[in-house]
């Protein structure tokens, strides 16, 4: 929607992981840097964990995007809660192993000797396993048996694990002392400084082809901090919306004001504003007919709703709005164009 009218090539904050807008924040850089170092070593398992929405992923692709070594046959699983059997099978499909049967023996053997053949190649195998703070403890221990899968003292398989900082847990857990020793780097992704926010969104911009300087005003990159916490994934949503909201007042930097308008639009999108606890709560609870309390709380959920039903009204508004323009600016186009037939002499 707004691409042409700002000078961009592309949507600068898609949020589809796209190698070609990784920004390297110190800590991003450090678990990329660790991850590049597991892959020259060959053995061992990564563990890069970070809050839901820091960039995990894109590191992932980053690293199989810029992967100069045609000797590393790589897969990525994005994981539920497989037992090990389903891991196995997973692991099967990714890597296009033909097996026998489906039994797990099955599998490992199939698994085995498609390691070997890629051996007798030159070749190795890596697996990233993304989301993995979803894997039960006893699927973890699965991926440390298949490390175990070597070839004169060399590993053929290479495993990495992004996750959650749940995953955390799982692996500090008792039982997990073997895999734990098998661990060679473990990094944890931040989110953004207030000083890196402003990188981020330079960068993508950039990235994006944009021709305008100073998008947004100085104190907008601190406030645009200050919303998302400078959680990636958060500002990529914030401020696409910001660039929607700019097409559709035609601002030509955006500053604190729009911020502050945008932001109160989508403030249940970034905070979650409600109180989940009194709105989902699956327990039943007494309703007392004459309680002042249960009055308020009543009242109090009403004038949220109101505010969420305003706010969606004044999205469908601004909606209204943009299409008016794209037909005003059609026909704009169509009025020119018959100006210039018209203009041309005609051939007797």
């Amino acid at each position: 929607m707004y691409e042409s009218y700002y000078g961009f090539k592309e949507r600068p904050f898609q949020l589809s992981p796209d190698p070609r807008f990784f920004f390297a924040s110190s800590h991003h850089q450090r678990a990329l840097s660790y991850l590049q170092y597991g892959l020259d070593q060959g053995e061992g398992f990564i563990v890069v964990t970070g809050p839901i929405g820091t960039g995990k992923t894109t590191i992932a692709r980053n690293l199989l995007s810029n992967l100069a070594d045609k000797s590393i046959v790589a897969a990525q699983l994005v994981t539920t809660k497989l037992n090990p059997q389903e891991l196995l099978e997973l692991v099967v499909s990714e890597f296009y192993i033909t097996v026998t049967g489906n039994s797990k023996a099955d599998l490992l053997q199939g698994i085995e000797k498609f390691l070997i053949h890629l051996n007798q190649q030159g070749k190795r195998a890596l697996l990233i396993v993304d989301e993995a703070q979803n894997l039960p403890s006893e699927t973890v221990e699965e991926l440390r048996m298949l490390s175990n899968f070597q070839l004169d003292n060399k590993p053929l398989i290479q495993s990495f694990l992004l996750g959650q900082e749940e995953l955390k847990a799982i692996i500090q857990a008792p039982n997990m002392e073997q895999f734990r020793q098998r661990i060679i780097a473990s990094a944890h992704l931040k989110p953004l400084s207030k000083e890196e926010v402003k990188e981020y969104i330079n960068h993508r911009l950039q990235q994006a082809g944009c021709n305008k300087e100073a998008l947004f005003s100085e104190d907008g990159f601190k406030l645009i901090h200050e919303k998302t916490l400078g959680v990636p994934r958060k500002i990529n949503i914030f401020v696409d919306r910001l660039l929607l909201f700019g097409f559709l007042e035609e601002l030509e930097c955006i500053n604190s004001a729009a911020i502050e308008e945008v932001a109160e639009e989508m403030e249940v999108e970034l905070t979650g504003s409600l109180n989940n606890a009194e709105l989902a709560s699956n327990e039943p609870s007494q309703v007392v007919i004459n309680s002042t309390k249960n009055v308020e709380n009543i009242k109090d959920i009403l004038r949220e709703v109101e505010e969420i039903l305003e706010s969606s009204i004044k999205e469908k508004i601004k909606m209204a709005r943009y299409v008016d323009k794209m037909l005003k600016h059609k026909s704009r186009i169509y009025t020119n164009t018959d100006e210039i037939s018209a203009s041309k002499p005609t051939e007797d």
